[in-house]
């Protein structure tokens, strides 16, 4: 294998973290942020670009790094390597409420597309970069732009993503429909592109967007049910301006009585 070989074990239901075991001289890569806790024994070290072989030169670390920010990521993410002879554990949070899903990017042509911020952490070596889409209309209207992740590699990934996520097998020639901010990622082998909704009834009054994303087989596509931008959503729907009754008979005078409401 040309990525480190790591072992791990997923933690939780909701709020899930993973736990990275590391081997002596092994190391795991994450976003910043996504560091929760590690054994004596572990180092942190920040670095340019994703510490993978095909970027040891210091033009290709910042090439990759300019790359990273395209997505919206930072320009460094962080390496822990394991120094002490012996196993270490490096554990890493997932951001929301979700699910953690570990990838071995060997059993998938060494190559997955992912959304923009799904990525948690990986072995070192593997390459976390960006993939354009290259018809104009799945970039305009395809809900991720031009720009997605892509993770390339022989070794483990680890991606996360908002509510219950699975797994969806395509056949060749088999197409699903889907809404544009439901999809985390795909194998190499799956076409991507965007379809209109149709109808002045559903463009009017649907509420699904104009736009859902079409996704044709033959390969694999992970799926989540809740985007954190619907979540986003729903959240300040509730936090700003009056707050819902709820369906409380007593309505404005049941906030105040349970001292939610003003006078």
């Amino acid at each position: 294998m040309r990525n480190h070989e790591i072992d791990f074990r997923i933690f939780g239901e909701e709020m899930q973290y993973v736990e990275v075991e590391l081997d002596y001289n092994e190391t795991a890569i994450a976003e910043p942020g996504a560091f929760m806790m590690m054994d004596d024994g572990v180092i942190m070290e920040t670095m340019l670009g994703d510490g993978s072989q095909q970027n040891n030169s210091i033009f290709g670390k910042l090439l990759n790094a300019g790359k990273r920010m395209l997505t919206g990521e930072s320009l460094f993410m962080t390496a822990f390597t394991n120094v002490n002879h012996g196993k270490r554990r490096v554990s890493f949070a997932s951001p929301y409420p979700g699910k953690i899903i570990p990838l071995d990017l060997s059993a998938y042509n060494n190559r997955i597309i992912c959304q923009k911020d799904s990525f948690l952490c990986a072995a070192k070596g593997v390459n976390v970069g960006i993939e354009f889409q290259r018809k104009l209309g799945t970039g305009l209207f395809g809900g991720e732009g031009f720009i997605m992740q892509k993770l390339e590699g022989d070794g483990m990934s680890f991606l996360h993503a908002g509510g219950h996520v699975f797994k969806r097998d395509l056949h060749p020639g088999e197409t699903l429909k889907i809404d544009t901010g439901c999809i985390v990622g795909f194998t190499s082998g799956v076409n991507y592109d965007i379809q209109f909704v149709g109808g002045i009834k559903n463009t009017l009054f649907g509420g699904e967007g104009l736009f859902f994303a079409t996704l044709t087989g033959p390969g694999s596509v992970w799926i989540q049910t809740l985007p954190i931008s619907r979540l986003a959503g729903r959240i300040l729907q509730y936090g700003v301006g009056a707050r819902k009754e709820e369906g409380s008979i007593l309505g404005g005078l049941g906030n105040i009585l349970d001292g939610d409401g003003k006078w």
